[in-house]
């Protein structure tokens, strides 16, 4: 019998093939079925499309369908066996009519492609699927069930346990600081990352710095050795993969893509004094103060109000019930802006507004010309709704002007899981380019910097960035919301695209006016967003949670034998007469418990609005706690005046911190000192 049964299977396929060939021309078609792609979508998309399919078909004979023959279909192809039917499924409605002819046409072969060039084949026994995948999501998640729907479910969200600490600065002894964040925060690609780093610079002036953050891909050396050089230690624990359907949670998603038991279990047994959460979704790991990079809620709010879809409601909801129960668990709430501080009256509240780097971002000559600058991340997705609006209503209105826009890191990734197209439309005036290390020379460039963003929570740091670099800013309401602008003074301010591109139109076009107000703008920044003045603030609300280690006072008569012992074993500093210091303005800083001074500052008013500092020194034992640091910033808090000193030449330790504090050198006077002779630096501050 075994002999037998291969060829009577060998004829049986046979027969069905004849049969089968039989049957089709029977019906007048083709036997030999044909592969109708449907250009159902951009050029690029379905051009990406058709080449797969083509080396995944080499065999088949392939045809493709356009727009404008989607009414030619079943006569076109009639004669022809239909075995498979590509078809794009993108947002675009103009296609619709195509997408219909290719159901009509091969109702059981559709190979549906979305935006990112995934495929799924629609079959009618598994309807949920194929509704899910025509509506957009993604393949890896159409099979996605809730945990609390199918509990047995294989594809489960992956949280890793691995663990990897990274040393940095040796601990000083100081008062510990643990912050967890969402990501490393270098390079500084997009303005989350711009305020950690900065802040946790600020921070490390006076105390350790223990970081806790959450991987995505590799993190190398490069990334690392700008943060290690203030952070005492970085615990670094990979990104969960979440596998919940997004829409089934009561908690926001974005919470889920960070719920990590290492994580917890890491951050509950740190070793610190105070703890700070950056950004909300991490809310549930606790501590002391939690940093509201933005008031989230009021981002959905927005996206509610444009889109009025039930998908976009239940996103603002789940963010408002999470976030206003969240917020009031903290003993400290950290927000942008006064406007944020409004969106949350039942949490503490303290607004330390987002800043800028003046010492980096510096102005530069302006190059006549018709250049406009954007920069956003297309990671967040705002930036891609004012890139839209921005290309498409805003810069059509505008003759010869030049566009560069900075996108970030990976860009189109992003752009296509918003969009459904695969870039965005090309334009010669338009030049787009992906994450760049330094925007300073892309600023200096430009004669306008343009941001148009109709969605935005928190404040802007590419807005102050401009300012700091003295460019004119054109700027929606809520691109510069809590940031002070005024319309035509610091910033022109409009909502509708007509009056953007008048702006940026009339500032292009009317030099003085555009210097005038970029001035201002530098002026403004200058004056309220310097890292430096926003650190101080930061450092003095940590000293509230942990307890101020140091009391600074006015020196009195039993100070003097203390000043007099630590001016003597600070041989760098000035050596004046003890007793002189009395009838000028001396403070001392004395540590908490005792009564004995460890370092003082001197300084006397020389004219009005106008102040010098003679002698600044810290008994040795006790440098590098950030006492001098303290004694400085006091001074500098007494208001709006200059100040001037003079240091040893030799005193790099002195020089660094009256640098780091906004003091530039301004003159040298040549043998200054004595024992040993020494020229000093004279350096100026102007508050």
């Amino acid at each position: 019998m075994a002999t037998l049964r291969f060829p009577k299977i060998l004829f049986s396929l046979q027969a069905r093939q004849f049969l089968k060939q039989l049957w089709f021309r029977m019906l007048g078609k083709d036997p030999e079925a044909v592969v109708v792609c449907f250009r159902s979508g951009e050029d690029a998309l379905a051009d990406a499309m058709c080449e797969e399919i083509r080396s995944l078909e080499p065999s088949r004979r392939h045809f493709e369908v356009r727009l404008e023959e989607a009414g030619e279909v079943r006569r076109r192809f009639r004669k022809y066996r239909i075995g498979l039917a590509p078809v794009l499924f993108t947002a675009d409605p103009r296609y619709r009519p195509l997408r219909l002819a290719a159901f009509w046409a091969a109702p059981h072969k559709i190979l549906a492609y979305n935006a990112r060039l995934e495929r799924h084949h629609l079959r009618l026994f598994q309807p949920v699927a194929s509704w899910l995948f025509l509506r957009g999501i993604p393949l890896d998640r159409i099979f996605l069930r809730p945990r609390w729907l199918v509990p047995w479910r294989k594809d489960k969200t992956i949280r890793p346990e691995a663990h990897r600490i990274i040393e940095g600065r040796p601990l000083r002894g100081r008062s510990k600081i643990a912050v967890i964040t969402p990501y490393f925060p270098y390079p500084l690609s997009h303005g989350g990352a711009v305020r950690i780093f900065h802040l946790l610079r600020e921070m490390a002036r006076e105390f350790d710095v223990i970081l806790y953050c959450f991987a995505e891909g590799e993190i190398t050396a490069g990334d690392t050795d700008p943060l290690l050089e203030f952070v005492s230690r970085t615990h670094l624990i990979p990104k969960p993969r979440y596998r919940e359907p997004r829409w089934s949670t009561l908690a926001p998603p974005e919470v889920g893509e960070y719920d990590s038991p290492a994580m917890l279990r890491l951050w509950r047994s740190r070793d610190a004094d105070a703890s700070q959460v950056e950004y909300t979704y991490l809310a549930r790991y606790g501590g002391d103060m939690l940093v509201e990079h933005d008031v989230t809620f009021d981002l959905y709010s927005q996206v509610r109000r444009r889109k009025n879809t039930r998908g976009a409601w239940w996103d603002w909801w789940r963010w408002r019930r999470f976030e206003t129960s969240a917020v009031r668990r903290y003993s400290r709430v950290v927000v942008m802006s006064r406007k944020d501080r409004a969106l949350l009256p039942g949490a503490k509240t303290v607004v330390i507004e987002n800043g800028v780097d003046l010492q980096r971002f510096e102005p530069a000559p302006e190059i006549p010309g018709r250049r406009v600058l954007f920069i956003g991340s297309f990671r967040h997705f705002p930036n891609i709704v004012a890139y839209r609006f921005l290309a498409e209503q805003i810069f059509p209105r505008l003759a010869d002007a030049e566009l560069t826009v900075v996108a970030g890191p990976d860009p189109w990734l992003h752009w296509r899981n918003f969009t459904g197209t695969l870039r965005p439309p090309g334009n010669p005036r338009i030049r787009l380019l992906e994450f760049v290390s330094d925007v300073r020379p892309l600023y200096h460039e430009a004669n306008v910097v343009v941001v148009p963003t109709l969605e935005s929570a928190g404040t802007n740091v590419k807005v102050l960035e401009a300012l700091a670099t003295q460019r004119a800013v054109v700027s929606t309401p809520s691109g510069c919301a809590g940031l002070g602008l005024e319309h035509a003074v610091t910033a022109w301010i409009s909502e509708s695209a007509s009056g953007l591109a008048e702006g940026i139109d009339t500032l292009i076009s009317e030099p003085a006016l555009r210097a005038r107000i970029a001035e201002a703008g530098r002026i403004h920044a200058r004056a309220q967003f310097d890292w430096r003045a926003i650190g101080r603030r930061q450092r003095a609300l940590l000293r509230e949670i942990t307890g101020d280690r140091l009391l600074l006072r006015a020196a009195t008569e039993g100070d003097l034998p203390y000043i007099a012992a630590i001016q003597n074993a600070s041989p760098e500093a000035a050596q004046w007469e003890p007793h002189s210091y009395l009838t000028m303005d001396c403070t001392v800083a004395v540590r908490t418990g005792t009564l004995q001074p460890v370092g003082f500052l001197v300084s006397r008013e020389t004219a009005p609005g106008e102040r010098e500092i003679l002698n600044l020194a810290v008994e040795p034992a006790h440098r590098r706690h950030g006492i001098a640091q303290r004694l400085l910033e006091t001074e500098l808090a007494r208001g709006k005046t200059s100040w001037f000193l003079e240091v040893r030449e030799s005193n790099t330790a002195a020089i660094r911190l009256y640098q780091s504090a906004g003091f530039a050198p301004c003159g040298r006077r040549e043998n200054y000192y004595n024992s040993p002779p020494e020229a000093a630096i004279v350096m100026s501050f102007f508050s």
